[in-house]
């Protein structure tokens, strides 16, 4: 058995292959190529596609996409079942599809398959992924002169404030919302958490003028992967004016900053030790 061949990464929709497992305890069909996103089980930010699946004119609604893997003793695991991260030696890593209600028993391994994603879910995941690492990019540089030592810089070259403080991430359909803690490891790091709250509204209005001023420039996004399979990795890259940024990823995403009207985010700071930061698309 081969890793799933994904064509997500490439806005595909629609695809067909054929049926390698069928679980109906669990209500999973895995197809060995699939244009569904999965959600991670690691690290869930953006959920998995939804959609259908139609099989000998059987049509199978799914809920939703998620990852599975299979064991080379032959244990399929699926979702936060996994008991490993993805790509880990040892398992052949699949796209599993959630199907609602109970699978036929026409729907066998073997049997080709047509699949169909959700494309206006698709489309608003798209842009909440997008404007959620927009928004991640402007953040950095809106802090940037709050932290008194050095630390890794993110792909503008801004202290990474994201990479040290994120703890969660949540992408819905044209928007995202992400938490931060602003504990002592930070304060240490070289963060003043005080002149951050001191100035909380002028850094807002500062992020909103950068994203304002990237989603003007319409500058191109993409998704660059090193293979077909569902564990080679995937990297996002987007032309800024500032330059063209690239983050390690394994979501989906808009083609063009002009698909976007605008993109704005409020920071709530009502936890002192937590920053939530909401960030609202708007299509264009």
């Amino acid at each position: 058995m081969q890793s799933t061949r994904v064509t997500f990464p490439d806005g595909s929709l629609t695809g067909e292959g054929d049926v390698l497992i069928v679980d109906r305890e669990r209500a999973v069909v895995v197809v060995d190529a699939t244009p569904f996103h999965p959600v991670d089980h690691t690290w869930p930010d953006q959920p998995g596609d939804s959609g259908t699946i139609t099989v000998s004119d059987v049509v199978l609604d799914v809920s939703e996409a998620v990852m599975a893997a299979v064991s080379d003793e032959g244990e399929l695991a699926v979702g936060t079942d996994i008991p490993v991260k993805r790509g880990a030696d040892g398992w052949t890593w699949l796209v599993g599809h959630r199907v609602d209600g109970e699978i036929p028993g026409s729907v066998v391994a073997g049997a080709s398959a047509r699949l169909e994603v959700d494309a206006a879910r698709r489309a608003g995941l798209s842009r909440g992924h997008t404007a959620c690492h927009l928004a991640s990019l402007a953040l950095d540089a809106a802090l940037a002169d709050l932290w008194r030592k050095e630390i890794g810089v993110d792909p503008l070259g801004h202290p990474d404030f994201e990479g040290r403080a994120n703890q969660t991430s949540f992408i819905h359909p044209d928007g995202s919302v992400d938490e931060y803690r602003l504990g002592k490891s930070l304060r240490k790091a070289g963060f003043d958490s005080e002149g951050f709250a001191a100035s909380l509204a002028q850094r807002e209005q500062r992020i909103n003028e950068l994203l304002a001023g990237w989603i003007a420039s319409g500058g191109e996004s993409r998704i660059d992967v090193e293979g077909p399979g569902i564990s080679d990795r995937r990297t996002w890259r987007c032309a800024l004016p500032e330059g063209e940024v690239g983050f390690l990823c394994g979501g989906t995403h808009v083609r063009s900053l002009a698909e976007f009207a605008s993109i704005a985010v409020s920071l709530d700071l009502s936890d002192p030790q937590l920053l939530v930061m909401t960030t609202t698309a708007v299509p264009a």
